[in-house]
């Protein structure tokens, strides 16, 4: 029981730590913006704001938040997070850890054994193994993934407000507000091998920090998501592949529309945001209308965005890759893509070039201008059809719209010093 005194000690701290403006403002009753972006569109997001006293709830563990959530109902709701929050705890607030959801007789060293391909193959894991780590990767589900209804806001108070180990899932819920919280390392205990993923096989992991699945007005502001505590990097190898732990960071997907990212801090991550699950998808043609400004993207890999179907608007956003740190490209252009680039900023060491930012994935069109490279002007989409390999097709600078819908956009030289000070959680939204 100590570890859940603690916690709830902690969650008292924050509390007291919260200052008398941020609460006296109470951001919890904010609505999004006339004119920013996709989400204010039809109607606008407004979240929970109707919420009556009943339905505004503070919370500092799980097991709080669990009840503030209601299962994802409809009805509007202000859920506050003071502290640190852990959706690895079971119900009287003690930790859990990979081993306490492990069932069935689910062993890594086990698993391994049974699905290496030298022996296994190239067939899909199947047999006692597969069925113990579904088992146990079932009991993980239940304690993190946390759905989010309808008419919900969620802000953090204070500026440490953190959400741990959690798998947020707007998933066919509409008029949803995410703001100013720390979502951190939505972990994956039991990762599945899949034998001819990339050619040579890879490991899956299930759950991203934000999933939005036919999620319509959507506002995420002023939050901070990474892998922070347990990087994939750190991981082993195992079949040859890096033994990954997490998935994305903000997925947007199955025709999720209407969604408004701004002033957030993407970072520490590979896969950070994907607009679109699948190239076959074509359902989604019409939705996944995304906005994302004055973000900032800092030590990602690839997916800052992947795009497929959606317009997307990106403008006034930062982009830092870390001298060493592994980089595959930022702007990915899917299929049916018509992705809008304003005035955003990129920052790069000498190994990664101009050509590497844009990586076309079957797309055909990409607008964009006023971008900054290492501090001089670039045409992304000029210097991409001059240097793309060959497989693939030239872009043409035609996506079939222009935004409206936005904010004043700056020149790329501010917009990568305002949002270095001003991005993520606990930057005074």
């Amino acid at each position: 029981m100590r570890a859940r005194h603690l916690a709830v000690a902690t969650g008292l701290l924050g509390l007291l730590c919260v200052p008398a403006h941020a609460e006296a403002r109470d951001i919890g009753r904010d609505t999004l913006p006339a004119h920013d972006g996709w989400a204010a569109a039809a109607g606008g997001t407004t979240g929970g704001a109707a919420a009556d006293d009943a339905h505004v709830h503070t919370v500092t563990d799980r097991a709080g938040l669990v009840r503030a959530l209601d299962g994802g109902s409809d009805t509007p709701k202000i859920i506050k997070i003071a502290g640190t929050v852990d959706a690895n705890t079971d119900d009287d607030g003690d930790r859990l850890d990979c081993a306490d959801y492990a069932t069935d007789g689910y062993g890594l060293k086990k698993y391994l054994a049974a699905y290496d391909p030298r022996t296994w193959g190239p067939a899909k894991p199947s047999g006692p193994q597969e069925e113990a780590r579904q088992a146990s990767a079932a009991r993980q589900a239940e304690r993190i993934v946390l759905p989010v209804g309808s008419n919900t806001t969620i802000v953090g108070l204070g500026s440490r407000a953190v959400l741990k180990g959690a798998s947020l899932q707007v998933k066919d819920a509409d008029n949803v507000i995410i703001r100013n919280l720390d979502l951190r390392d939505a972990y994956d205990c039991f990762p599945v091998w899949q034998p001819n993923t990339g050619g040579l096989g890879d490991w899956k992991t299930a759950y991203d920090n934000i999933w939005l699945r036919g999620a319509t007005h959507v506002w995420i502001d002023h939050v901070t998501l990474s892998d922070q505590g347990h990087p994939d990097e750190r991981e082993p190898t195992h079949f040859g592949r890096n033994y990954l732990r997490h998935d994305g960071l903000l997925d947007i997907t199955n025709g999720s529309d209407l969604v408004t990212v701004s002033w957030s801090r993407f970072t520490g991550h590979d896969k950070a945001v994907l607009i679109g699950n699948s190239d076959s998808a074509t359902s989604d043609r019409g939705s996944l209308r995304v906005t994302l400004h004055h973000n900032e993207f800092t030590s990602v890999v690839q997916r800052a965005p992947r795009v497929r179907f959606g317009q997307v608007h990106l403008y006034n956003n930062r982009y830092v890759v870390p001298d060493g740190a592994p980089y595959r490209y930022s702007l990915g252009v899917g299929t049916e893509s018509a992705l809008y680039a304003e005035n955003n900023a990129f920052t790069t060491p000498g190994h990664v070039e101009a050509a590497d930012l844009v990586k076309s994935w079957n797309g055909s069109a990409l607008h964009q201008s006023g971008t900054l490279f290492n501090g001089y002007p670039v045409d992304l989409l000029a210097i991409h059809n001059a240097y793309n390999s060959g497989g693939e097709r030239d872009l043409t600078a035609d996506v079939g719209w222009t935004p409206t819908l936005h904010t004043k956009i700056d020149s790329a030289r501010t917009a990568d010093r305002v949002v270095a000070r001003g991005a993520g959680a606990g930057r005074n939204p």
